[in-house]
C-alpha cells in the first residue's frame, strides 16, 4: 500500500486532472483524497457533473477525529467513482473550512495506512503549496510526494524556491528520496534534464499535455474517440508504473540500510 501526494507551486498545472487520471488508471483499487484547501470540490462539480451531493468528506472526519472515531468513520465518508473500483474522499466545501483540518492531517495519514488490508493505494490532490490548511503532514508522511508542474519558464521560476524549501524539509526527516517532480507536457519548452538541474529534484515521469483529454477528468467532458488508448491515458499508466517503481526502489534502499546497520 502506498500514499502518493501531488501538489503544485503556482499556476494551474493540472494537479486535479492528473490525480484523478492516475486514480482511474491505477492497477489496483485506489482512493483519491481531495486535500486541496481551496475547497469547492472541483471533482464533484466537474467529473461528477454535480450529480453527487457534497456532503461529509474531510470536514466530517475532522469532527470524528475530535470525538476519537476517525478510523471507524473513514469508510463512510468515501464516494464511489461511477464505473470504477476507485473511491473519492471529498474535500472541504469552502476554503474557510480548511483551517479546521490542521489537526486532522497527521492522524488521517495513519488512518489511510490502515487501508492496506484492503489492497488499496491512496492518491492525494494536495492543491497549491502555501495555502492555509494545506496538508503538510500528509505530504511529509507520503511514500512519494510529487511537485507537479508545467515546463514553461514561469512554471520553473515559481517552482524553484518551493523545491528548495521542500528539499530542506524532507532532508530534515531523512526522506529526501520520497520527493520528486512530475512534469505535465515535457519539452514545452524545457525537458526533464533541464528541470532536474534547476530544481535539484529527480523527475519521476512526464504526463503528455493534452487539453482535450484532460478535460475528461477535470470537467467531465465526453471522452474522445479511442480515449482509452490515447497518448494521455498511456502516459498516465506509464506514470503510475514509474511512481510504483520509485516507491519500491526507496523501500528496497531502506531495507538495505536497515540490514547494514543491524548488529551481526
Amino acid at each position: 500500500m502506498a500514499i502518493i501526494v501531488l501538489t503544485s507551486a503556482s499556476g494551474s498545472p493540472g494537479v486535479t486532472a492528473t490525480a484523478l487520471g492516475l486514480t482511474l488508471t491505477w492497477p489496483r483499487p485506489a482512493v483519491l483524497v481531495e486535500a486541496d484547501p481551496t475547497g469547492g470540490s472541483g471533482l464533484l462539480a466537474g467529473y461528477f457533473h454535480g450529480e453527487a451531493a457534497h456532503s461529509g468528506g474531510l470536514i466530517d472526519l475532522a469532527v470524528a477525529h475530535r470525538e476519537g472515531n476517525l478510523a471507524q468513520s473513514l469508510w463512510s465518508q468515501m464516494v464511489p467513482i461511477p464505473g470504477t473500483n476507485a473511491l473519492l474522499l471529498p474535500g472541504v466545501r469552502s476554503h474557510a473550512q480548511a483551517r479546521s483540518l490542521t489537526t486532522l492531517w497527521g492522524p488521517l495519514t495513519s488512518a489511510l495506512r490502515g487501508l492496506e488490508r484492503n489492497g488499496q493505494d491512496v492518491i492525494v490532490d494536495a492543491g497549491r503549496l502555501g495555502l492555509e490548511g494545506a496538508p503538510g503532514p500528509l505530504m511529509m508522511g507520503a511514500d512519494l510526494a510529487l511537485l507537479t508542474m508545467r515546463t514553461t519558464l514561469p512554471a520553473l521560476s515559481g517552482a524553484r524556491s518551493w523545491a528548495e524549501s521542500l528539499r530542506e524539509e524532507f532532508e530534515k526527516i531523512g526522506s529526501l528520496p520520497r520527493l520528486g517532480t512530475l512534469l505535465i507536457g515535457e519539452g514545452q519548452p524545457y525537458g526533464a534534464r533541464e528541470v532536474r538541474k534547476v530544481l535539484g529534484l529527480p523527475v519521476v515521469e512526464s504526463v503528455p499535455w493534452d487539453t482535450a483529454g484532460a478535460s475528461v477528468f477535470s470537467t467531465g467532458a465526453n471522452r474522445p474517440r479511442k480515449f482509452d488508448n490515447s497518448g494521455l491515458v498511456r502516459g498516465l499508466r506509464a506514470t503510475g508504473a514509474a511512481i510504483q517503481a520509485a516507491i519500491e526502489s526507496n523501500r528496497a534502499d531502506l531495507e538495505v540500510t536497515k540490514n547494514v546497520g543491524s548488529p551481526a
